[in-house]
């Protein structure tokens, strides 16, 4: 079944812009700027006012209306990290070895360095993407706080450091050391 068109609208809060210009979509806000390209999704955009822009399908079947909602909740995902930003806490988990997070820079470049994982002698590096700032708690012992305006890079670190901390060819019932996501959200909760 083909939809003949689909409309989704999404609201602008104050103080924030949204430029779009072919299918690039820019939202600039109290915290910064963010930018994304979505020129491989078939979707017109229309600017209703300051405060609202509408997104169509036309002649559209049911992936492509599902790719409607996804453009809607990227650009209302844009709009929450230029306005509130977003965070990541980590917590280490070991049963013997205790594991050691360091900030390292090599070339210019900020790497996470983790050491003792499992005992293990090799130094894992997993790279700080940009725009993500990685302070480790003060009031909470073995806890990474990752934050950031782009909500793709700020979870993507914390996917790359949960991951390079897998226990592999080990039963995972049993070996249940690592470093994982233990809360989410943004970042103007706190204040």
């Amino acid at each position: 079944m083909k939809y003949i068109q689909t409309d989704q609208s999404l609201d602008i809060p104050e103080g924030v812009t949204v430029n779009i210009k072919a299918r690039i979509v820019t939202v600039t806000g109290p915290r910064g700027t963010l930018e994304k390209n979505l020129k491989h999704i078939d979707v017109t955009f229309n600017k209703v006012s300051n405060k609202q822009i509408t997104i169509t399908v036309h002649n559209g079947d049911r992936k492509h209306v599902a790719a409607l909602r996804t453009v809607k909740s990227l650009i209302s995902n844009m709009i929450t990290g230029v306005t509130k930003g977003f965070k990541y806490k980590m917590r280490y988990v070991y049963a013997h070895f205790p594991i050691n997070v360091n900030i390292v820079e090599k070339d210019g470049a900020k790497f996470i360095e983790i050491r003792n994982y499992l005992g293990d002698k090799k130094v894992r590096l997993v790279p700080v993407r940009e725009g993500v700032s990685i302070e480790f708690s003060t009031n909470q012992k073995d806890e990474i706080v990752l934050s950031g305006n782009s909500i793709e890079n700020v979870s993507q670190n914390a996917a790359d450091i949960q991951q390079i901390c897998r226990a592999r060819n080990k039963d995972i019932r049993k070996f249940l050391d690592g470093i994982y996501v233990s809360e989410k959200g943004v970042l103007s909760d706190d204040a």
